[in-house]
């Protein structure tokens, strides 16, 4: 062979090396952008991650629950003075907004039972036509009564849901009475009547009571210190507003402008055949022309 041949080989094989190599890396090239491609969708499959978020929330869910269990275990276990009070303003029972503003806070009974699980739609309904704020102290009781409509009163920013017990009873720690209603008569029974409803709210809502007002509103202080100790502020008023939904229409006018500045306000919310509704929308009406606004209680320190 000449060496001409010889060269043009050379040249071929060369040639040919080249080709083959801009082919490689031609697959290569491809086979990235088609791996490149197939990874993709992992990333969606990574950002489905979202959905796990209804199991987080169960989680946080059950490990609050588990902790009001253990406070109230921590808190039975505890040792208490004798009480040597009882009314419905004993030491630690908060009754006003702690300020001077012109604010009204509207509380809300809803007392549950044989003759109190009504549902004054009325009086709720001028609250949110007029943008009226309001914290309802909700029995258990009025809950398993009225339960399409406490979820929906919950899920209204207008108002909070706060624990109005769960039997309904007067809190001491020996056997006494307000207006007819007996007490419970043991700190276990304290105990229960606060956190079995505690409970039960935050079940249904997801969110813990900050305040506590017990039926008939009367307390013994160890009571009350027994409250603090499981989380709640025990909140009554300074201003009866309808007398347990039994004033007239002219009566709860009247005893609601004497409200001043951070004044905490009684009312019912289960009694719909009262003239509770009546009244408050007379006075409400004319407690915002006197320059009053109405706030949350969790707006102001109490005092």
């Amino acid at each position: 062979m000449g060496k001409k041949s010889l060269v043009f080989m050379f040249i071929l094989l060369v040639t040919m090396g080249c080709t083959s190599k801009v082919n490689t890396s031609v697959t290569e090239q491809n086979d990235n952008e088609s791996n490149t491609v197939q990874e993709e969708p992992q990333k969606e499959v990574s950002a489905e991650e979202i959905s796990e978020n209804p199991d987080s929330e169960t989680t946080e869910k059950n490990n609050q629950k588990q902790e009001l269990e253990d406070l109230a275990l921590e808190v039975n276990g505890q040792v208490y003075s004798d009480s040597s009070q009882f009314s419905e303003y004993v030491t630690g029972v908060k009754t006003r907004l702690n300020t001077e503003e012109k604010v009204i806070a509207l509380t809300l009974d809803a007392c549950g039972g044989e003759n109190g699980s009504g549902y004054d739609e009325e009086l709720i309904s001028f609250l949110v036509e007029n943008n009226i704020k309001a914290d309802l102290f909700v029995n258990a009781r009025w809950i398993d009564e009225q339960y399409e409509a406490f979820v929906e009163l919950a899920a209204n920013p207008l108002f909070t849901i706060q624990n109005h017990g769960t039997e309904h009873k007067p809190l001491s720690v020996m056997p006494r009475s307000a207006w007819g209603i007996s007490s419970t008569s043991s700190q276990e029974e304290i105990v229960e009547e606060i956190m079995e409803n505690q409970m039960k709210i935050f079940e249904i809502t997801g969110e813990i009571p900050q305040y506590f007002r017990s039926g008939t509103a009367f307390y013994d202080d160890t009571a009350v210190q027994i409250a603090e100790d499981l989380g709640v502020q025990v909140v009554n008023f300074d201003v009866i507003g309808d007398g347990g939904a039994t004033f007239t229409k002219e009566e709860v006018s009247q005893e609601m402008l004497k409200a001043q500045p951070g004044s905490i306000v009684i009312l019912h919310m289960n009694q719909p055949q009262s003239e509770t509704a009546e009244g408050v929308k007379d006075a409400v009406l004319a407690l915002l022309e006197q320059g009053f606004s109405f706030v949350h209680l969790n707006e102001y320190d109490l005092e």
